[in-house]
């Protein structure tokens, strides 16, 4: 099935397979080949991205401008990635201890 909307920069994703499966990022560098670099801030860090392909993620028709989330300036951080989730509703749930 074709997606409606791309992969590009930016780009609200959900994932559909893997171990994060219904987790929400943001696509932060798309390739020609079907795969993308997303992150979320929290599981999935801007030093350590996540490599998908595409056909395993669902878009969403949300689009983030990177360049202006972080609103101080500056470098963009994790903690900018959690904030734009949450602000247009992409929720992470936390939990204040790890199990496991």
């Amino acid at each position: 099935m074709k997606e409606p909307f791309s992969f590009e920069e930016g780009r609200v994703v959900q994932s559909t397979q893997g171990r994060d499966r219904g987790g929400y990022f943001i696509v932060l560098e798309s390739s020609g080949d079907g795969y993308v670099m997303m992150a979320d801030g929290l599981n999935h860090r801007l030093d350590r991205p996540k490599k998908k392909k595409t056909k395993h993620l669902r878009a969403k028709p949300v689009l983030i401008d990177l360049k202006t989330a972080r609103p101080e300036g500056g470098k963009l951080q994790d903690s900018d990635l959690r904030r734009a989730l949450e602000n247009n509703g992409f929720a992470v749930e936390r939990s204040l201890c790890k199990e496991g």
